[in-house]
């Protein structure tokens, strides 16, 4: 149970120090966020027929940005106690105590069910659906998993990649539809460099906080940089999908493919040199990586 909250007035931030607001913004996972909105958005001009539904595209954006920092902070509510074992995020808003569990858990709950409540009515119901189940298996599968088995990161591709699935169904895409799972294959791939990255940078931290990454007992990084450069092969081919299916069309795959080649060398980097540097370069480029995916199905769909 947390102690009871006092009742005298909270003294101004010093410099320094974040304000209760930055606390807030912090426990929504902006960047993760943000990334995963953008995947949404990938998902939604993939399965645009004709005009674009200007509407129905920002109420969508605007709800999985909300399902997912309610997710973040739901998240950060769950392994609080684990995140004060960690250097990385011990000074993080609830293992410092600058935030309580209650107001965490209430934000977290109170942003999902503010997303899943704009594309419902709005959008659609089917889009709301896999916005609530990504939720659900992000916090309920993937984040214990975290402790028991290094298949963790695999398994948290698809909570990762549903939200572009949802994009491609909020447009009017059906589910079924094979350019809907062609965008989640897509970013189902990209994620396991991303974390593996993480894991291999974090390693000390997650082992002290008592998390099963592939890192774990990796002492040379040879496993999980192979998988890295396994995940990077893996994707690039996965990249042409959607044009494969016949949903994006040569201007996607003219750059989709070099935009993957790059990726996969700065995997071969790190395998070749695993260091820090390295697997912080291919933590970059994965960053890089989605909104570039963006970009260049948004200009084939202009084009085309």
């Amino acid at each position: 149970m947390s102690a009871p909250a006092s009742s005298q007035p909270t003294a101004p931030a010093r410099p320094g120090e974040r304000s209760p607001a930055a606390d807030l913004w912090a426990l929504a996972k902006p960047e993760i966020s943000f990334l995963v909105t953008l995947s949404a958005a990938a998902g939604f001009l993939l399965g645009t027929r004709g005009a674009l539904a200007a509407f129905d595209l920002v109420v969508t954006l605007v709800g999985v940005l909300l399902c997912a920092g309610g997710a973040g902070a739901l998240n950060h509510y769950l392994e609080r106690h684990f995140d004060a074992q960690m250097k990385r995020t011990a000074s993080r808003a609830l293992p410092a105590g600058r935030v309580s569990p209650r107001l965490a858990l209430g934000y977290g709950l109170g942003l999902v069910a503010a997303g899943a409540g704009l594309i419902c009515p709005l959008v659609s119901p089917l889009a709301a659906g896999l916005a609530l189940l990504t939720v659900a298996l992000y916090l309920f599968v993937y984040t214990p998993l975290k402790r028991e088995t290094s298949l963790n990161t695999l398994v948290g591709t698809v909570p990762g990649a549903l939200p572009a699935l949802g994009g491609w169904v909020a447009a009017g895409g059906a589910l079924t539809a094979a350019g809907g799972w062609a965008i989640f294959a897509v970013l189902a791939c990209w994620q396991m460099p991303h974390f593996l990255a993480l894991a291999w940078m974090y390693r000390k931290d997650y082992d002290r906080g008592g998390y099963a990454m592939v890192s774990k007992n990796d002492p040379t990084g040879r496993r999980t940089a192979g998988q890295a450069v396994f995940f990077c092969a893996l994707l690039l081919g996965t990249s042409a999908l959607p044009y494969a299916t016949g949903d994006a069309g040569w201007v996607y795959l003219a750059g989709a493919l070099p935009l993957g080649g790059w990726f996969f060398v700065e995997s071969l980097r790190f395998w070749r040199e695993r260091t820090g540097y390295r697997a912080r370069a291919l933590l970059k480029g994965s960053i890089y990586y989605v909104p570039l995916l963006l970009a260049l199905i948004a200009a084939d769909w202009w084009i085309a």
